[in-house]
């Protein structure tokens, strides 16, 4: 659960929207660390979390392919997070998630056109 979610958002909704898809890829970069390394499930439960939020409070604002492609991703994100308190035991799939986050993180970052 996101501590100072509201905070968080305001924070966040200041930045332009290529700085917010930026901030997206980061979060999905640790996402995909973190499933791969952390033997704590909470911490990935936790980014998971706050990408679904990201990409809420950004997806409205982006271009109409970019926003279809963002609610896939959120859509898959709820999914893996509904199922990480039993997947997370299974090395493949925190392996899985790990490639997926970071497949997810590239494509953002694509999104925000600062690289």
């Amino acid at each position: 659960m996101i501590k100072n979610k509201e905070k968080l958002k305001e924070r966040f909704l200041r930045d332009p929207l290529p700085r917010r898809l930026g901030a997206l890829s980061a979060t999905l970069a640790r996402i995909s660390s973190s499933a791969r390394n952390s033997n704590n499930p909470e911490v990935v439960t936790d980014l998971l979390d706050e990408a679904k939020y990201l990409i809420e409070w950004t997806a409205a604002e982006a271009e109409i392919e970019t926003a279809a492609e963002l609610v896939k991703m959120q859509r898959l994100i709820t999914l893996w997070l509904s199922a990480w308190h039993e997947n997370n035991k299974s090395h493949s799939q925190r392996v899985l998630l790990s490639v997926q986050a970071k497949n997810w993180s590239d494509q953002a970052i694509d999104f925000s056109g600062l690289l």
